[in-house]
């Protein structure tokens, strides 16, 4: 098959191009009008498929509810918003019920799906600061330890990539160090952690950090925390949920004008609400939630944020239409970043040939066309 637009996102720029796919990959890239194209996207935008490495659920279903069904029917429809990788993320509970979510996700990577690629599992939790928990239970939150954590990538059968943690609770930065060392990026968050202990979960391995400006120290001028951290430390990775309520526009623009376009990466941090009716009863964690009118996610009669309903498109719009990101920064954010944090930036996260075929079409208001995972067409 051979699709072709007078925009695809190719050394970081709009050109004119065809991209033929053939088994699951891109197979070769041309001019326009080398070849007899299948579908012509006019002046539509392609880009690599958008990879979301922090989002807990949509469609109704959680990734701690440990249903195959959900999580299968949550990967086919996900790319009605660009998505074409993802990693389903853990929210802090109880080990029975975090054992039997993460193999969860492991019988369904090995069983066979359809839509969205899952890269792993992003874990989420327990891991903690009790201060900095956000809407995560408290009854649940644990002291890191690497022999409890052993068990869990047990049951998940080794699918637990990516680690969110407080490095100033990791004794001798004992997890961090195991993580690193044993191909799970360790992201710093939820903590209460000084712009000093920042820097040796750092020099420990950790390379990423979660959701940053939320459920963490602050900056301060005499005291810059993990925030200071994120904007400091050049060669390490940040989130940011791209929602414009999480965080303030302009912060997100501080945030990329010191992370560059290559170390942050956007995040849905996505809720079993999204793509549901407004309205309803939902949990999170074992507790219960409600969604405003804003599309942000509280805890029930507080205003504790636990989380968002936001679609990857439209964080990309709101990064580059209201916060002033830089049109390469926004893309990379969603695409070739996480990939190169997650190491899998050899066949994810841009377009070229031998990459898989993992594209979305975008109209000018940032609408999903089309999204292809792996060369199959979803919408």
């Amino acid at each position: 098959m051979i699709i072709q637009s007078e925009r695809v996102w190719i050394g970081s720029q709009f050109i004119p191009a065809q991209i033929e796919i053939e088994n699951e990959k891109i197979r070769r890239i041309c001019p326009p009008g080398t070849h007899t194209a299948d579908v012509d996207y006019g002046d539509k935008a392609i880009l690599p498929g958008f990879i979301d490495l922090h989002t807990h659920g949509s469609y109704g279903y959680d990734t701690n509810d440990a249903e195959t069904e959900g999580l299968r029917d949550w990967m086919s429809r996900i790319p009605e918003e660009g998505v074409t990788s993802i990693l389903p993320t853990t929210v802090t509970q109880m080990p029975e019920v975090l054992t039997k979510a993460v193999a969860s996700v492991a019988q369904v990577i090995d069983e066979g799906y359809e839509g969205a690629e899952i890269l792993g599992i992003h874990f989420e939790g327990p891991y903690l600061d009790m201060e900095y928990k956000g809407a995560q239970p408290p009854e649940a939150i644990a002291q890191p330890s690497v022999e409890q954590f052993k068990q869990y990538q047990a049951a998940a059968r080794g699918w637990i990539k990516y680690i969110t943690l407080s490095p100033e609770h990791d004794t001798d930065h004992a997890l961090t160090r195991y993580c690193a060392q044993n191909g799970v990026v360790v992201s710093m968050g939820h903590s209460s952690a000084s712009y000093e202990e920042t820097l040796m979960g750092a020099a420990n391995g950790a390379t990423s950090m979660t959701h940053v400006y939320n459920g963490m120290t602050p900056l301060h001028h005499r005291n810059p925390g993990l925030v200071g951290g994120a904007l400091r430390i050049r060669d390490i990775y940040g989130e940011v949920i791209g929602d414009g309520h999480h965080s303030h526009v302009a912060a997100l623009n501080i945030f990329f004008q010191s992370k560059g376009r290559d170390k942050a990466i956007l995040i849905t941090d996505s809720l079993r609400a999204k793509h549901c009716p407004p309205g309803g009863n939902y949990q999170l964690g074992g507790h219960d939630i409600e969604i405003g009118e804003d599309g942000l996610a509280r805890l029930k009669g507080t205003d504790t944020i636990a989380g968002s309903t936001l679609q990857m498109n439209r964080g990309l719009q709101v990064l580059i239409e209201k916060a002033g990101v830089p049109v390469d920064a926004a893309i990379n954010a969603c695409t070739i970043n996480p990939a190169r944090c997650l190491g899998v930036d050899d066949r994810k996260g841009k377009i070229c040939a031998g990459y898989d075929a993992d594209l979305v079409v975008l109209d000018r208001d940032y609408s999903v066309i089309q999204t292809y995972c792996k060369g199959k067409a979803f919408r």
